[in-house]
């Protein structure tokens, strides 16, 4: 059965409910103080909180919650193209016109006769391209942003330095770099003792750096997208916390007052009931 949702006769549903968003939103800019008030800059940190908000929803695979988010941050999209509009430098159409003109351009593997049967040489041909787009300024890791959190930040040096070809042959490689890395630290940390100096703290630091880069590097090789699984462990964690935490207060106990042996058994409980 056909899916109605992804039917062509939607498009004109869609384009007309896009033209209502900016309808809208012209007469907010207009009208409303607080929308005639906004900036690029003012709207920036709204627009991160909004992101952050839409990725708990993606993490949480709430549907509804994920429908209303992405209408929040569609509406940022369009306020700040209506305002680039007003200094005179684009509008909406000049930024989803030149968004097809680059996809057009980063899949010669549709639209064009280069070959490119699996993902590894799709995203190896997208970063050639890309640096091709932009020159040799800045390098091939030039087009990182520095203000991404650190663990992205790992992914994509590795994505892009893998599109370089400069990567591991294959995972027993990466995993025993993971293993060298691990030494390392322990050597610098002193096998579980902390640092007697400065000195050996701040090496500590820097090698604990290097095992954490590998552990992405493996991760990447592994599949696994390290972002997502620390933040599913993040989670698990709050949740069996919690569970720790209402189970002591039934039982008429203060977690301070707990030894952590006792604070173990209300933790292991969590862990059988799935939290």
């Amino acid at each position: 059965m056909e899916n109605p949702l992804l039917s062509p006769s939607r498009r004109p549903a869609q384009l007309e409910a896009f033209g209502r968003l900016l309808d809208v939103l012209d007469r907010l800019r207009q009208e409303c103080p607080w929308d005639k008030k906004q900036t690029l800059d003012s709207l920036r940190h709204l627009t991160i909180e909004e992101t952050y908000e839409l990725s708990d929803a993606i993490l949480r695979h709430d549907l509804p919650d994920l429908k209303k988010e992405l209408g929040d941050v569609m509406l940022h999209l369009v306020f700040y193209a209506r305002i680039a509009a007003e200094q005179g430098a684009f509008d909406i159409a000049d930024a989803l016109n030149a968004q097809c003109e680059k996809l057009i351009y980063r899949h010669p593997h549709i639209y064009g006769d280069v070959q490119a049967d699996d993902e590894a040489t799709v995203k190896r041909n997208w970063e050639q391209l890309k640096l091709k787009e932009k020159g040799n300024t800045g390098g091939v890791l030039g087009g990182v942003p520095t203000s991404l959190p650190a663990l992205v930040k790992a992914m994509r040096i590795q994505e892009k330095a893998r599109g370089a070809g400069f990567d591991w042959d294959d995972p027993s490689q990466v995993w025993l770099k993971v293993q060298e890395e691990l030494a390392e630290f322990g050597a610098e940390y002193g096998h579980g003792q902390p640092p007697a100096d400065t000195a050996q703290a701040e090496r500590a630091t820097q090698e604990f750096g290097d095992l954490l880069f590998s552990l992405v590097n493996f991760a990447r090789f592994a599949g696994i997208n390290p972002e997502e699984a620390l933040e599913r462990t993040n989670r698990k964690f709050i949740s069996r916390f919690q569970y720790l935490e209402t189970a002591a207060r039934q039982a008429g106990q203060s977690l301070p007052d707990l030894t952590l042996a006792q604070m173990d058994v209300y933790w292991n409980e969590a862990k059988q009931a799935g939290a």
